[in-house]
């Protein structure tokens, strides 16, 4: 499988392509600076919010992946910009790194909209859901939406972990947290079965 993936360098999209790489998919890395994570693996120059350049260098793929840091200024640029490029290269399916602040907690509240949020991760938690708002009535792409456990941070792969829906998924002492390893582990999972076309997902242990 051809794989072009947005975002590549960073803390979740290393260790995708990783992933993907060691599965023996075929997997370039698109990026304004043309940047590459490794040195086995192949760069383009592209920008996510540009759907002419994402076209330009989608054309002949199987899969559009994004790992693009999302934030205030670019969360619905980035998110169209992707989308568009994937129906003007004809990529059917794209696959989406999410946030964890659309999650519903417990209360039914998205996690990004409840008091024990991080006041500081706020503004990154609605991006996120921007993103997602602009993802969800997608009807013409096959596309995957994988939000992360409320915590991620690099670790361990184990290779064991629980998927969800659109509910935080916590261990029996209320904690919610994934593994980057492991997170990438289920990328790579639900972007090579497409297990879950046009739905948001999310993993957590």
């Amino acid at each position: 499988m051809r794989i072009l993936l947005f975002g590549a360098t960073g803390t979740l999209g290393s260790r995708i392509a990783a992933e993907l790489t060691e599965r023996g998919e075929q997997v370039t890395s698109a990026s304004r600076t043309g940047h590459s994570p490794s040195p086995d693996i192949s760069a383009v120059t592209a920008d996510p919010t540009d759907s002419d350049s994402v076209a330009a260098a989608a054309e002949g793929y199987d899969v559009i992946a994004s790992a693009v840091h999302i934030d205030p200024s670019n969360a619905v640029p980035v998110t169209k910009g992707l989308l568009e490029g994937a129906r003007k290269a004809g990529v059917r399916r794209i696959v989406f790194v999410g946030g964890a602040g659309s999650l519903k907690g417990p209360d039914g509240v998205d996690l990004v909209d409840g008091p024990a949020f991080p006041a500081e991760w706020r503004p990154i938690g609605l991006a996120h859901r921007d993103a997602l708002n602009v993802i969800r009535p997608v009807a013409d792409l096959d596309w995957s939406y994988l939000s992360p456990a409320a915590v991620i941070a690099p670790g361990e792969r184990t290779g064991k972990f629980r998927m969800g829906g659109d509910d935080v998924i916590t261990d029996d002492k209320g904690n919610s947290f994934i593994s980057a390893e492991d997170y990438a582990v289920a990328f790579a999972d639900e972007l090579q079965q497409g297990n879950a076309i046009r739905r948001r997902i999310t993993v957590g242990y």
